[in-house]
């Protein structure tokens, strides 16, 4: 087989195994957004936006840091913040010695919702993996994915 013929083959191959990953990717995102809406009242944003910020020591990330670690714009990071700190779950805070800095400070209403969402996000993530093993076209990329770690 020349290296046309191969690279069409391999591009073809490349693009059905992407759709894989984004129809895994919107069955289980739509489940867990569901879950935490329902059962803790926050989006999956705002709950990733807390998990990030309890695992920091100080509880605190720039927002450009939270911006790059939840994978939003630093916009989304503004609004998700102002959503959080309208319902107590998180601050604004200026940086001591560069005020322009601003930082995300989890509040500890905060931490005690990410402590009950994320009993809540293990299981449906879990559940919702299961679900997608049991279909054929997603079963191997699930597999994958439980084998990676």
């Amino acid at each position: 087989m020349g290296a046309a013929p191969r690279q069409a083959t391999e591009a073809a191959s490349d693009q059905a195994a992407w759709s894989r990953v984004l129809t895994l990717h919107v069955l289980v995102e739509r489940q867990l957004a569901q879950a935490m809406q329902r059962r803790h009242g926050v989006g999956l944003s705002e709950y990733r936006a807390l998990a990030e910020l309890s695992k920091s020591p100080a509880g605190e990330w720039r927002m450009q840091e939270l911006a790059d670690r939840i994978g939003l714009g630093q916009s989304s990071v503004t609004r998700l913040l102002a959503r959080l700190d309208a319902l107590g779950f998180a601050r604004r805070d200026l940086c001591p010695d560069d005020k322009r800095g601003v930082y995300a400070v989890i509040t500890d209403e905060g931490r005690q919702l990410h402590t009950a969402a994320r009993a809540t996000y293990a299981e449906v993530l879990s559940s919702a993996l299961n679900t997608a093993g049991a279909d054929q076209e997603l079963a191997r990329l699930v597999q994958a994915i439980r084998s990676a770690i």
